[in-house]
């Protein structure tokens, strides 16, 4: 295949122009929201004061204030809203929904007709979405806001559309690029949220959970942190800088719920390109500048550098693309079983909500997937737990903490200094000092203090495994796998008596870790039975969302006892 200078130029500029007339954008986009972590942080509790950081809730909103029925009210008009800028509803409404079989109440996306497997029920436009492409961009109506834009451009995306939000709700609510008057949609959304970082710090110790509880402190620090951030960057005379410490809580909750992720950036397929090479294509040849070879050769290149851009190029480049879409924002979510799924319709420009799962019934709810949400990550950002949830884990103190006599003595072997040493250096015991985590973009979902994750699909970490039969194995075992942590990798690799007494440290040390709650888990479901029949007054939501939490936990550490044995 040959190319002359001229024939690069002619057909290589179409794609240099799609380039910048079609930002990056992928065939497919979204199958979950906000972005999938690989694994969950564990943070040890650690001296971080909190008494100086404002309230997370405005004096005029509350939990109980923003209920059921007042954003129903609210949202009477928001049908009509979006109708009226050409968004597509056929055979879903708006209505009172639940999410996690129940445990939550809230808005939903109900059929109003029976629908099958493909049916495309909600088609949003990309003009009516907020957008974060991070790193790097930010609207043009955030951008003004600000005396230094490096600032926003460098914040975490939720940051980025919690001042979007803001600014719809303070400043200005119609988009500058789009014209378009966010109004209908933006009292649509929940004014007041129940998530951990409103509770109290009784309410946190009430979940039994020193992961979930460290977690929550180092997210109320981070967020005034990144909080006083932005009002630095704002200036003294931005009309945005009557935001409270609340009001970006605010916009950074609904920004957490309700946006979608993915490795995508740009807008949708661009014709531009390519009419322009069909009419290169055709002036090349019929001028007589080259030959017909010499034009496809151009076209493909055409064609190659847009598959580039499009598909290939989002994906090396690790950009991710954050998008709130009215309407399609108020599914609500099911771990297993869900009916739809959110797609970007690349030759449509717009994001679109189809059946996966099906038929549904008239009057039935539709349920997305968040992606494999822990019960951790749910009430967090959600507000919510899922009973039975497949994508639960329960973090453990790293191995470093347990209690080594304890174990030495259910095993009847004693653990060797020399391995233990070994183990060190293999970081297989954690990691020793502060590690402090919280909600750093979207590190928070990385396990970097070395806690030790036991999982509803996979049980107790294999690499915690490992640790364990490299510990009680005996002298002769040790000596036969070369004294390498890395041959006691596969079940029953130190033989059977190994693996037994591995099984019987890790059951023991989950016995343990269980009979350390305040509480049993028959305690809590007796409890739980009382706030169900109201014979006792529970005037403060979290003290039961905080028993329904603790359950699930104790569920799962239970099950993997068992399994164990």
């Amino acid at each position: 295949m040959t190319f002359s200078f001229l024939t690069l130029f002619l057909f290589g500029a179409p794609g240099f122009l799609g380039g910048v007339l079609s930002f990056q954008a992928p065939a497919k986009l979204i199958s979950s929201r906000l972005i999938q972590p690989t694994s969950l942080a564990v943070s040890p509790l650690f001296a971080t004061s909190t008494t100086d950081i404002p309230p997370t809730r405005s004096a005029a909103s509350s939990s109980s204030a923003d209920s059921v029925a007042s954003r129903a009210k609210r949202t009477a008009a928001f049908t009509d809203w979006a109708r009226s800028n050409d968004i597509q509803i056929g055979g879903v409404s708006v209505e009172g929904g639940d999410v996690a079989d129940g445990l939550a109440d809230g808005l939903g996306l109900v059929t109003t007709r029976d629908v099958k497997p493909g049916d495309v029920v909600v088609t949003v436009p990309t003009n009516v979405v907020l957008s974060v492409t991070s790193p790097g961009e930010y609207n043009r109506g955030a951008r003004e806001l600000f005396d230094d834009k490096n600032v926003y451009r460098d914040a975490p995306w939720w940051a980025q559309l919690s001042v979007q939000l803001n600014r719809y709700d303070k400043v200005n609510s119609v988009d500058l690029d789009s014209g378009i008057d966010m109004r209908g949609w933006l009292d649509s959304l929940p004014r007041a949220f129940d998530t951990p970082i409103h509770w109290s710090k009784g309410a946190l110790e009430e979940l039994q959970y020193t992961y979930l509880s460290s977690s929550i402190a180092s997210q109320k620090r981070q967020w005034y942190d990144q909080y006083q951030t932005m009002m630095r960057g704002l200036g003294s005379s931005s009309p945005l800088q009557s935001m409270t410490f609340a009001d970006f809580v605010w916009g950074a909750e609904n920004a957490r719920s309700r946006a979608f992720s993915g490795s995508y950036g740009g807008s949708a397929f661009n014709p531009l390109p390519y009419g322009l090479t069909i009419l290169l294509v055709a002036a090349y040849v019929g001028l007589g500048i080259g030959s017909l070879e010499q034009a496809s050769n151009g076209a493909a290149l055409v064609i190659c550098g847009s598959i580039l851009k499009d598909f290939v190029l989002p994906k090396l480049s690790k950009v991710q693309k954050y998008i709130i879409c009215p309407f399609i924002d108020m599914s609500n979510h099911k771990g297993i079983g869900e009916s739809g799924d959110v797609a970007f319709e690349y030759f449509g420009d717009a994001y679109s909500m189809s059946i996966t799962n099906g038929p549904v019934a008239k009057g039935e709810e539709l349920f997305i997937s968040y992606g494999p949400r822990s019960n951790d990550q749910l009430l967090k950002y959600y507000g919510f737990v899922e009973q039975n949830n497949p994508h639960d884990v329960y973090i453990m103190p790293q191995l470093r903490e347990w209690d080594v006599s304890a174990l030495e003595a259910a095993c009847g072997r004693q653990f060797s200094a020399g391995r233990l040493a070994k183990l060190e250096k293999a970081g297989l015991l954690g990691f020793s000092g502060d590690v402090r985590t919280g909600d750093n973009d979207d590190d928070d979902a990385a396990n970097t203090g070395g806690g030790v994750v036991v999982s509803r699909a996979g049980g107790i970490d294999g690499a915690i495994m490992q640790a364990l039969r490299a510990l009680v194995a005996s002298d002769e075992e040790w000596d036969n796998a070369g004294e390498a942590i890395g041959n006691f990798a596969a079940d029953g690799s130190g033989g059977p008596q190994t693996e037994q007494l591995a099984r019987l440290t890790a059951r023991t040390a989950l016995e343990m870790e269980l009979a350390s709650k305040p509480t049993t888990i028959e305690e809590d479901r007796e409890l739980l039975k009382r706030m169900d029949s109201k014979a006792m007054d529970v005037s403060v939501p979290e003290e039961k969302m905080a028993v329904l939490f603790r359950i699930e936990k104790k569920k799962l550490l239970k099950e993997t006892i068992d399994k164990l044995t």
